[in-house]
């Protein structure tokens, strides 16, 4: 059961109760993430989400805000990626509104101050440079690249090291004050707590910020058409491999049966990826397929890793796996996948930090939170009917884009194998 209330700074809370949990998590969902950014300043969510952790108003040092949230057990990160940068902490109960404090004076009254922002983006430059060196994130950001040309859905959402050495302490200001206001932020709370203690909590801490106008996202823009590769050529012990498609938005009606099907396809040891390029012809160790859903558009990626000499065979064993997922599945892999999704979503929601995000991320993305009871009536609800249209509709050869990572000179032949 989640509670919704939206104050007159048009912050927005949503809190879940769970009485016999022993945590409590909180989260700080911000609208601010690489799609509100321009190419010349790529990576300043992501480098401002750093900052607050170097001290606040009240906690003035990075090393007093972790004392305080980890010398009571808890545990306490952030995150950015294309739409939203999220502050969260975990603590018991106990604890709670010490945490709060914290987590609020973080994103109130950072210190931001210049000296500490030049060591970050040292540090952050080192994580570009990490990414880079690691073929599995490279290829990632690869299919990316492809998926999304020329627009911010397929930019690393870190930047790259130019973009981060141009990035000015008056930019990150700038930006801070822009988005990170009451009318572009939700907090989530989850845990022994109740609706009313925390709303109280919020607005009293909240009384003196107002809202703004935020800059708005990025529209995606199409992609151009037709089948694309691109290879990058690396001295690795295996070729890694993205095959990708167009998914569906965040709210498109056809989530739920394409989650099941891809959950039939290629999510988890059972299913049809794993089973037949794994276990039948042994061609890759690690073979399985993701969504990706954002506020207008998606994807569904094919990952890889292979012996360099089987590539191809793997992508043309890849390519027969997506032409017989839309000619059919049986009664009982609907079962089965419909089973998979509903257990999955029942053991996230025991954890408090879990519950938190799924309010969270729905009440900014998507304005409501559905509950756990009607997501399982969705699933239920689809039929063999459903796979079979929304595999039609997003699986088609005339789309599919192809990155790999991996010690080959050129992808001769690869285009001529991304048919069926």
């Amino acid at each position: 059961m989640y509670e919704t209330t939206k104050l007159d700074n048009q912050l927005r809370i949503v809190t879940s109760s769970i009485p016999h949990a022993s945590s409590v998590s909180i989260m700080i969902l911000v609208g601010a993430g690489s799609r509100y950014e321009n190419s010349e300043m790529a990576g300043l969510s992501h480098f401002l989400e750093h900052l607050p952790f170097k001290g606040s108003k009240n906690w003035p040092s990075a090393r007093l805000i972790s004392e305080t949230i980890e010398g009571v057990g808890g545990i306490m990160n952030a995150s950015t990626d294309r739409e939203m940068t999220v502050f969260w902490c975990k603590v018991s109960t106990l604890h709670f509104k010490q945490a709060f404090a914290v987590l609020v004076d973080m994103i109130l009254n950072p210190i931001l101050d210049p000296q500490d922002m030049e060591k970050e983006r040292e540090v952050i430059q080192e994580e570009l440079r990490m990414t880079n060196d690691y073929p599995t994130q490279r290829v990632d950001l690869l299919i990316d690249e492809l998926l999304w040309p020329n627009q911010a859905m397929g930019r690393d959402v870190g930047g790259t090291l130019e973009s981060v050495s141009n990035i000015s302490l008056e930019a990150v200001k700038d930006y801070m004050e822009s988005q990170y206001n009451p009318a572009n932020t939700v907090i989530s709370v989850a845990g022994n707590i109740t609706h009313r203690e925390v709303t109280d909590l919020i607005e009293s801490a909240t009384s003196d910020w107002h809202p703004k106008e935020s800059l708005p996202w990025e529209n995606v823009k199409n992609g151009p058409g037709g089948c694309e590769v691109k290879l990058e050529n690396r001295k690795t012990d295996q070729s890694h491999i993205c095959i990708g498609l167009p998914g569906i938005p965040l709210d498109d009606p056809d989530r739920y049966a394409l989650s099941l099907l891809n959950g039939i396809f290629g999510e988890g040891m059972s299913s049809r990826l794993f089973l037949n390029l794994r276990e039948e012809q042994g061609l890759a160790y690690d073979v399985s397929s993701s969504l990706g859903h954002f506020r207008d558009c998606g994807s569904l990626v094919v990952y890889c890793g292979v012996e360099p000499q089987k590539t191809r065979t793997t992508i043309s064993a890849i390519m027969h796996e997506f032409y017989g997922i839309t000619q059919g599945i049986t009664e009982f892999e609907l079962i089965k996948a419909k089973e998979y999704a509903k257990g999955r979503l029942l053991l996230r929601m025991e954890d408090s930090r879990s519950v938190a995000a799924w309010m969270g991320t729905q009440e900014l993305l998507l304005n409501k939170v559905s509950t756990v009871e009607e997501v399982i009536q969705e699933i239920d609800h689809v039929t063999e009917e459903d796979i079979e249209r929304v595999s039609n509709r997003v699986i088609t050869s005339e789309n599919i884009k192809t990155a790999i990572v991996g010690p080959h000179r050129n992808c001769k032949g690869i285009p001529e194998l991304l048919k069926f």
